[in-house]
């Protein structure tokens, strides 16, 4: 059976997810496209050797509407034989692109993919693809209170773990000092791909990192997501949760080559790291962010590992309680994990966000010599991919 192996990883840097933010200007087909030559360029490939391009998007609307996959392979200038799919797993969404991309080399059914994803959420707004929609009966019966926003999740998460503000706070303020650390030690400059913002001006850094992000500035913010209605519906909440714990609106593109060891090797091309072991389950749709812990413990049991053999790991800051929640049910080493600060840093470009957070974890192993990774991602529904690669 053949082995999946990682090659290479790129992405753009994160613009603020708002007009005026940094990536605003660039269409997101032309930030997807970007990621994708760049993989050929860097790598010395034609594109008619890509078997497959498996892109995710969460809001497939707009800009982003009609397989922006495909159309970001035709921008790219890639042969028009190269087939392409967008993918929708919720904030996972790139992460299972890279998922079925590796499981589709193990199965014999690609020698070479490439799996990314896009989001461009100043352009199409968090939640744009529902505008319109009716709700469903069925489901309606099945939840009579209704499911609710991810913030309120994510409130009932500090809830139940005993989560204080300050610790949420703290936690934040140590993501931007992580990733402000890391930026300034060069350590995401293999990745990065400078992006030429339309009307002028190049974009060649994270816009999200906030090096000077303290505690006591973090405290004055005010909680994000309390309505009189949901105070009326959740009374046991003191609402922790503000912009400043919360990973903010992103702008985004990201891309993993994926392919065959045999492939690789007849190509000249070094194989980084190879995928160990998938995972991906439902969970609680109304605590919805607690997947990742399901996924790991999945993830763990399937390739014989325990949380102490794996070296570093990404569980995606969509919030500050999920990884926090996260480490204390699997008593996960703190300094291990999101060691380069994350999402609340390094922003959340939702359908870029898996294979950026891949190449992060690939980035980290490969500077500190760890053997095993592991990247998990809390999605909407309920639900959670986890990833296992071990460095090669």
């Amino acid at each position: 059976m053949p082995t999946a192996v990682l090659v290479d990883v790129v992405r753009t840097p994160s613009g603020r997810g708002k007009p005026g933010g940094a990536l605003s200007s660039v269409h997101p087909v032309d930030l997807a496209a970007g990621v994708l030559r760049s993989i050929l360029e860097r790598n010395g490939l034609e594109s008619r050797q890509i078997d497959d391009v498996l892109l995710g998007c969460v809001s497939q609307v707009g800009d982003q509407a009609m397989n922006i996959a495909r159309q970001a392979v035709l921008a790219a200038g890639f042969d028009e034989t190269v087939p392409a799919v967008t993918i929708d797993r919720q904030c996972g969404s790139s992460q299972q692109a890279a998922h079925f991309a590796a499981q589709g080399v193990i199965a014999g059914a690609y020698d070479i993919v490439i799996a990314g994803g896009v989001e461009s959420m100043s352009r199409v707004p968090l939640g744009s693809s529902r505008a319109g929609g009716s709700r469903s009966r069925l489901l309606d019966e099945r939840y009579p209170d209704g499911l609710i926003n991810q913030g309120v999740s994510a409130e009932l998460i500090a809830q139940k773990w005993g989560l204080s503000r300050d610790v949420l706070d703290a936690y934040s303020a140590e993501s931007h000092r992580r990733a402000a650390d890391a930026a300034s030690r060069g350590l995401f400059d293999s990745q990065l791909l400078a992006v030429a913002a339309d009307g002028g001006g190049v974009v060649t850094t994270d816009e999200t990192v906030r090096a000077g992000t303290t505690l006591d500035g973090l405290r004055g913010l005010n909680p994000a997501f309390r309505t009189d209605d949901l105070a009326a519906r959740f009374p046991e909440l003191d609402w922790r949760i503000t912009p400043g714990n919360s990973s903010p609106l992103t702008d985004g593109a990201s891309a993993a080559l994926i392919m065959s060891e045999e492939k690789a090797i007849e190509l000249g091309l070094t194989p980084r790291a190879r995928f160990h072991a998938f995972a991906v389950v439902g969970d609680d749709p109304v605590y919805m962010l607690t997947g990742p812990i399901p996924a790991t413990r999945r993830i763990l049991e399937r390739s014989g590992l325990s949380i102490d053999d794996l070296d570093a790991y990404e569980v995606n800051e969509a919030f500050a309680s999920v990884p926090l929640a996260w480490a204390n049910e699997l008593r996960a080493d703190p300094d291990r994990l999101n060691p380069w600060g994350g999402a609340i840093a390094l922003g959340h470009a939702l359908g870029s966000s898996g294979t950026r957070l891949l190449g992060t974890l690939l980035a980290n192993l490969e500077a500190t010599g760890g053997r095993y990774g592991l990247q998990t991602m809390c999605e909407g529904g309920g639900m959670a991919n986890a990833t296992i690669i071990e460095r090669l």
